[in-house]
């Protein structure tokens, strides 16, 4: 049976969509079946997957792509979890009742946080609703540097709150987006290196906590 890993965070541009494609590319890489479900009503993810499809058809067939209303993500779950080793689900920007099943069916809860107290405060709600569904989330610092007062300010509140900050911090970096553009993960995108080392290092913590897969 598939793992599955909720994207979620109530504040946009937290980096939920750019967390799921460069971490489901990391993981395919790896030789992982991958899938990616998108609920939100953006559709991003689906975006950057058709590009995908049309530039580079050759790749699509390491990753699954699916959409699925809030309710109806229990559902799309069950259907890939026999034929995928890792689900992927990006969760629109809120935190209600709607975003509940997709913290149920998770293994593990990945929370992106860009490094500035107003992400911090905007954290808070996802982090209560996580634990009210007996999930610790993994927070994942998103365009920060590492070592920095900041930085470390905020992983200290995160701590506070009720969840474990990711040891790898991704960098802003035009890289990720530039990649996202061309349909790919950092991991394929030409000159990425630095970018590419650090979403590798957050996928081994992912599949560190969700332990053996299949």
């Amino acid at each position: 049976m598939a793992k599955v890993v909720t994207m979620a965070q109530q504040k946009g541009g937290s980096g939920k969509t750019t967390v799921t494609i460069h971490l489901a590319v990391e993981l395919a890489r790896r030789g992982l079946r991958v899938a990616v479900l998108d609920l939100d009503p953006q559709g991003s993810l689906g975006r950057w997957f058709m590009i995908r499809l049309d530039r580079h058809p050759s790749a699509t067939g390491d990753i699954g792509f699916g959409t699925a209303s809030a309710w109806g993500v229990t559902y799309e779950v069950s259907k890939n979890a026999r034929t995928h080793d890792v689900i992927l689900i990006d969760t629109p920007p809120k935190i209600d009742g709607d975003l509940r099943p997709a913290l149920k069916v998770a293994d593990l809860v990945v929370v992106p946080v860009s490094a500035s107290e107003v992400d911090l405060w905007a954290t808070e709600g996802v982090l209560e609703l996580a634990a009210r569904e007996k999930r610790r989330p993994l927070a994942v610092l998103n365009r920060a540097r590492a070592g920095t007062r900041l930085t470390d300010k905020i992983r200290a509140a995160i701590t506070e709150l009720d969840a474990d900050p990711a040891e790898t911090v991704l960098a802003q970096r035009v890289a990720y987006a530039e990649a996202i553009g061309a349909g790919q993960g950092i991991c394929e995108y030409p000159g990425a290196k630095a970018g590419a080392a650090e979403v590798a290092a957050l996928a081994d913590e992912v599949l560190d906590r969700l332990g053996p897969i299949g």
